[in-house]
């Protein structure tokens, strides 16, 4: 079966389907992600394993995937090592390639066998010599694990009949790292937690109980990133030795009292200090419309307040689903692929934007998109 090919400028224009739906508890969850590690029989762990067999592997599972039918239509298949850097980092802040794989930040190439694999709507995803020989992941909006654990337990099962995991009768699935071992599972929930960042104290309360149930607070992109704008990823650290049900089981009852404390934290200031909340979400909007450079945190923090003022009613045409896209488009990657599409000069496929040229598109791309009063015009144009 031949994949469909990826066409960056034609990519960065549209997001995957999941990230324009408002699952449930859209105000706070944004979305969930069900993730499956599994390694092939006769090919040794990805630390271990060489360029010949790592593409020999890599192959293989093209293969694999070819007879596969996925959710949304026709597949896409990406060999990492083949595009460029600005294409990587696109690719992982959509959450289909990981910070490792992409090998942006600290300069490298991936190496010879690592690809990604995901679904036309982008609810599926496989990455291929990433640490683990298959990372399987299923994605869906708001707080609907059970949809995402559908998604990827699909996509599993149809890998099953054509590829042999290596399993323990007593240990479980067997990856890489020991804590992945047995179930080889890691459950993982987006939540916007605004209000609470407001009262740090609060904001501390979830941490510890987070760290009692045995999950993680991260930030957007996971491991090694740092939570920007208020969004807060949570998920389970270790499956071996656990089942599948008591993994999900603890995101099943920690997420929604979160939702709540972060609810009546919102009512709490709304009541209290609503004339402060609806200036600092005027204060975002204005700052969107006018401002000529953005950095990335700088953009995403105002994303945040105008989020925050859609789901308390204090900002008017701008939905949450329409926002939480917005959170993506304004990311490195997305800004220098939109930099293309609009017909910005934009360095050798090789090369990434500099910081003030890449501050300066987002300011452009945001101006464009909040206002009439923001459009192109340049500081002291009549």
């Amino acid at each position: 079966m031949a994949y469909a090919p990826l066409e960056p400028l034609h990519f960065v224009r549209r997001l995957g389907s999941w990230m324009e739906q408002a699952g449930p508890e859209p105000d706070v969850v944004v979305s969930c992600r069900v993730r499956l590690a599994r390694n092939l029989v006769g090919y040794p762990f990805v630390t271990r394993l060489e360029e010949a067999p790592a593409t020999r592997l890599c192959h293989e599972l093209r293969e694999a995937f070819g007879e596969l039918l996925l959710e949304g239509g026709e597949p896409l298949w990406v060999d990492l090592p083949k595009v460029p850097a600005w294409v990587r980092l696109l690719l992982r802040e959509r959450h289909l390639i990981s910070r490792d794989l992409a090998g942006v930040d600290d300069g490298r190439r991936p190496l010879p066998g690592r690809a990604v694999l995901f679904s036309a709507g982008e609810t599926s995803a496989a990455m291929v010599n990433e640490e683990d020989h298959l990372r399987l992941s299923g994605f869906a909006a708001g707080f609907d694990p059970g949809l995402a654990m559908r998604r990827v337990r699909e996509l599993e099962s149809l890998l099953e009949s054509k590829l042999e995991f290596a399993c323990s009768p007593e240990l479980g699935f067997l990856t890489a790292c020991p804590t992945n071992v047995g179930t080889g599972l890691r459950a993982s929930v987006m939540l916007h937690l605004p209000a609470l960042g407001l009262v740090r104290s609060e904001l501390e309360k979830v941490f510890t109980a987070a760290a009692r149930t045995g999950l993680a607070v991260r930030g957007m992109y996971g491991e090694g990133s740092r939570a920007a704008g208020d969004f807060y990823q949570i998920s389970n650290q270790v499956t071996l030795g656990r089942r599948e049900e008591e993994l999900l089981g603890d995101l099943l009852s920690l997420v929604p009292a979160i939702v709540a404390f972060e609810r009546r934290v919102r009512a709490a200031l709304l009541e209290e200090q609503r004339s402060a909340l609806d200036d600092r979400v005027g204060r975002s909007l204005g700052m969107l419309c006018n401002a000529r450079l953005l950095p990335s945190e700088v953009a995403l923090q105002h994303l945040s307040n105008l989020r925050l003022g859609a789901a308390l009613g204090l900002l008017s045409g701008h939905g949450l689903t329409e926002l939480n896209g917005l959170t993506i488009r304004i990311q490195k990657g997305h800004v220098q692929g939109l930099g293309g599409a609009l017909g910005a000069a934009l360095p050798p496929e090789s090369e990434l934007l500099d910081a003030q040229e890449r501050d300066r598109l987002r300011a452009a791309f945001l101006r464009r998109h909040f206002g009439p009063a923001g459009e192109d015009r340049e500081p002291g144009a009549g």
